[in-house]
C-alpha cells in the first residue's frame, strides 16, 4: 500500500477550467484525487484571475463530472485576495511597497464578489514571456485607491504561497510539498525561498520542436526553463524516453524522475469479440498537432469493407476535417462525433484505437484505450507510444507513413486473432499506469526530496 510521507501537499496549476487545456486539466485533477485517495493531505491551487462566480461554476462542474470531490479543495489566489470589507486581504496588503501603476501600460481590474476592485494587473500583450514582467501590480483599498504595488506576477504568486504555507503549518507543523503543474509558474518559483518547502515540477508535453527527434531544436518556451530545472527538488517526466533524452542532452543533475499520469482501469473489460469488429475510434482535440486528417486518410486507405471511423473531440480543425470527409466522399463511414464525456463507452465499443499525433507528453487517450483493452494503431512519436507499447497492445508505425498506417489498420481489423492478442496485451500494458504504481512512484520521489535539503539557493528570491 502506498504511503506518502507526512507532509502537506499542494498541487499548483495556472488554471483549471472545464473543457480547456485538454489532457492537462484531466491529468492535474486526476493526480490530486489519486494522491488524496492514497492518503496524502492535498489542496489544489490556481492563479487564474477569473471572476469569483466563474470559479464557483468551475468547481461545481468538476464535482459534477466526478473530477473533484468537494469544491473547497480547489483554491484560487484571487478568490482569497479580497477582504470581506473590501480591498485586498491582509496578506496581500502586507506584500506591497509604495508605488503606483506604470503609466505606459494598460491595466485590468480583478474584482471581488461585490464588484469592487482588488488588484489592477498589467496587461502585457504579444509577449510569450509576459509572466516574467516585474511591472507593478496595484493593490486596491476598499475605496479603490492604491494601497501599494507588488513587483510582478512572480512576487504576487510567492506572497500567496507564503500565506497558504503559513496557514497550513499553523494548523499542523509539517513540511510542505508543492507539485507545480505549469512551466510558467515553475520559472517564477524556481527561486522561491520558503522554509521546509520542497518543489516538485511535473511535465505534460514535449520540450522539442519539429521534427521532434532527440536532437531537434528545443521549444523556445522551454529553453529558459532548462536553465532553472536543477533548482527544483524533482522534475517528474511522464515517460522514460523523455527523461532519458533530457539527461542525455542536458546532463543529470539528480532531479529527473519518471512519474507517469495514471489512468483508472474500468471495473471490467468488454471482450474484444463482443465489440463492433470494424469500428475504429480517434479521441482527442481537433488541433493541428493531432493530425486527424492523416487518421482519416489512413482509414480510407485501409479500405476495410463495413469499417467505420468515429472521431471524438472538438477544436479549430473541425471545419477543415469535415471538408476533407466531404471531398473524399466518406461521410457514411467517417463521422465527427464532437466532444464526449463518455470516452469509456466509445473505447468499449471499438475494435481499434487510432492515433496520428505529431507529438505527445505521454498520451492519456492512448493509455485509456489500453486500459479498456482496445488495440492501438499509432505513429511512433515522441513521447509515449513506444514506452506504453513496449510489451504489446498495439502496432507502432513509422511516424508520418500513412500507407504503413493504412496497412497496419487493415491487418488488425481483418484478423480477429490479432485483435484478441493485442487486447489482452493492452490490459497488461495499461496496468503499469494504474493509480497504485503511479502513486507509489510519486510518493518515493516526495520521500527522496524530503530527505534532502531544498535545492533552491536561499540567496535567490
Amino acid at each position: 500500500m502506498t504511503r506518502f510521507p507526512d507532509a502537506w501537499y499542494l498541487v499548483l496549476s495556472s488554471r483549471l477550467i472545464p473543457g480547456l487545456d485538454g489532457g492537462y486539466t484531466v491529468a492535474t485533477l486526476a493526480r490530486s484525487r489519486q494522491m488524496r485517495e492514497a492518503g496524502a493531505e492535498i489542496a489544489l491551487l490556481t492563479v487564474d484571475p477569473g471572476a469569483p462566480e466563474a470559479h464557483v461554476e468551475h468547481r461545481s462542474e468538476f464535482v459534477r463530472r466526478g473530477m473533484l470531490d468537494v469544491p473547497e479543495r480547489l483554491r484560487n489566489l484571487f478568490d482569497e485576495a479580497s477582504d470581506p470589507r473590501g480591498g485586498g486581504a491582509p496578506w496581500l496588503r502586507e506584500a506591497t511597497v509604495p508605488g503606483d501603476a506604470n503609466p505606459s501600460l494598460s491595466y485590468r481590474d480583478v474584482t471581488d464578489a461585490a464588484g469592487r476592485a482588488i488588484v489592477s494587473l498589467p496587461v502585457i500583450t504579444g509577449d510569450p514571456d509576459w509572466h516574467l514582467t516585474t511591472a507593478p501590480i496595484v493593490v486596491r483599498d476598499a475605496d479603490g485607491s492604491s494601497v501599494g504595488v507588488i513587483a510582478g506576477f512572480g512576487a504576487l504568486y510567492r506572497a500567496w504561497l507564503d500565506h497558504v504555507v503559513a496557514g497550513l503549518r499553523g494548523r499542523v507543523e509539517r513540511p510542505v510539498v508543492v507539485i507545480c503543474e505549469s512551466r510558467q509558474l515553475g520559472e517564477l518559483l524556481s527561486g522561491w525561498r520558503a522554509p521546509a518547502v520542497r518543489l516538485l515540477h511535473t511535465v505534460h508535453t514535449t520540450h522539442l520542436e519539429p521534427p521532434f527527434t532527440a536532437d531537434a531544436p528545443v521549444n523556445p518556451l522551454w529553453s529558459r526553463w532548462f536553465t532553472v530545472a536543477d533548482r527544483f527538488d524533482a522534475v517528474l517526466w511522464p515517460t522514460p524516453s523523455q527523461r532519458d533524452d533530457v539527461v542525455e542532452r542536458f546532463g543529470s543533475s539528480g532531479v529527473h524522475a519518471v512519474v507517469p499520469n495514471a489512468v483508472v482501469p474500468p471495473a471490467s473489460v468488454v471482450p474484444i469479440g463482443a465489440r463492433e469488429p470494424g469500428r475504429v475510434v480517434v479521441v482527442g482535440r481537433l488541433a493541428p498537432g493531432k493530425r486527424v486528417d492523416l487518421a482519416i486518410r489512413a482509414f480510407v486507405g485501409a479500405a476495410v469493407p463495413g469499417a467505420t471511423l468515429d472521431i471524438y473531440g472538438d477544436g479549430a480543425e473541425r471545419g477543415a476535417l469535415q471538408a476533407l470527409i466531404d471531398d473524399l466522399g466518406v461521410g457514411g463511414a467517417v463521422v465527427l462525433r464532437g466532444a464526449t464525456e463518455d470516452v469509456a463507452g466509445a473505447l468499449d465499443a471499438a475494435s481499434v484505437y487510432l492515433s496520428t499525433s505529431a507529438f505527445e507528453g505521454q498520451g492519456l487517450a492512448l493509455a485509456e484505450a489500453l486500459s479498456h483493452g482496445t488495440p492501438a494503431v499509432v505513429f511512433d512519436i515522441r513521447y509515449g507510444p513506444r514506452d506504453m507499447l513496449r510489451g504489446g497492445g498495439g502496432v507502432l508505425v513509422p511516424d508520418g507513413d500513412v500507407a504503413a498506417l493504412s496497412a497496419a489498420l487493415a491487418d488488425v481489423l481483418g484478423d480477429a486473432a490479432v485483435r484478441d492478442r493485442l487486447s489482452a496485451e493492452a490490459v497488461v500494458a495499461a496496468a503499469r499506469f494504474a493509480p497504485a504504481p503511479t502513486m507509489a512512484a510519486l510518493a518515493a520521489v516526495a520521500r527522496q526530496a524530503l530527505d534532502r535539503e531544498p535545492r533552491r539557493s536561499p540567496a535567490v528570491r
